[in-house]
């Protein structure tokens, strides 16, 4: 896919504004964070100044600390492109890509906990702590049949509410509870995983089905040529996989 091979009308539906304004979901520390200076940074950051710089147009961020508030800017197009993971119920008035990176959901309990696998989470009696519209509150609320699903506003402070409030079991993206378990001694994740979470790009549906293929072949270009291995890498992120090619 080479650079500024592109239409005036490819500008105009993915800059209407004349600058691609860009959802940054800082509830997701594996793709986006603040910089020293305050300003957002990460994986999904530099994808987007890629994209930008492939348009030839200017790139504006706005960081939220959900992804449910990034997904509603993309739906209400107060922003013309977002990073979140691919769910069912987020298919409504958005165009998604493939995924571009893959994040394991995993549990998280006391190491006093007789939990040992996650096929015993969703049993009656144990309360699992979520952030509220993440992909994995998604996922649960559809799976899970017999526990109880909370829900803390944002996805950071999960394994803080979850030990405040004495719950049996935190979900959340592995490397999130990996630090806070490292952080806050006498906690364990369980093996395995109970979802492969689908990170991806978004824009709205009524920008056409021009734009909609040009950002599905710009993200399997970014996967093919190396740059989002080479993000992960740059930004020190372990844990996270590169998603496989698709056809488009």
């Amino acid at each position: 896919m080479e650079a500024m091979t592109h239409s005036s009308s490819l500008q105009n539906a993915f800059a209407p504004t004349g600058t691609l304004r860009a959802s940054i979901n800082l509830g997701n520390p594996i793709l986006a964070h603040r910089t020293d200076g305050g300003e957002p940074g990460g994986v999904s950051v530099d994808i987007a100044r890629e994209l930008a710089a492939r348009l030839g147009v200017p790139v504006a961020f706005t960081a939220f600390d959900t992804a449910a508030k990034s997904v509603d800017t993309i739906r209400n197009e107060a922003a013309d492109i977002g990073f979140f993971a691919i769910d069912p119920l987020r298919g409504e008035g958005i165009a998604f890509t493939a995924p571009y990176v893959l994040i394991e959901g995993c549990y998280l309990v006391r190491d006093a906990s007789t939990l040992t696998g996650n096929d015993e989470v969703d049993r009656e009696g144990n309360r699992i702590m979520v952030g509220e519209g993440s992909a994995y509150d998604l996922f649960l609320t559809r799976e899970i049949k017999h526990a109880q699903i909370v829900r803390t506003e944002l996805s950071e402070a999960v394994v803080e509410t979850f030990l405040r409030d004495n719950l049996e079991v935190a979900a959340g993206v592995k490397q999130q509870l990996e630090a806070d378990a490292a952080r806050t001694p006498g906690l364990r994740l369980l093996d395995g995983r109970f979802m492969v979470i689908r990170q991806a790009i978004g824009m709205p549906t009524p920008r056409g089905d021009e734009s909609a293929s040009f950002l599905r072949a710009f993200v399997e270009d970014m996967k093919r040529s190396g740059f989002v291995a080479d993000a992960l890498a740059r930004h020190g992120i372990e844990g996270a996989s590169v998603a496989p090619a698709e056809q488009i």
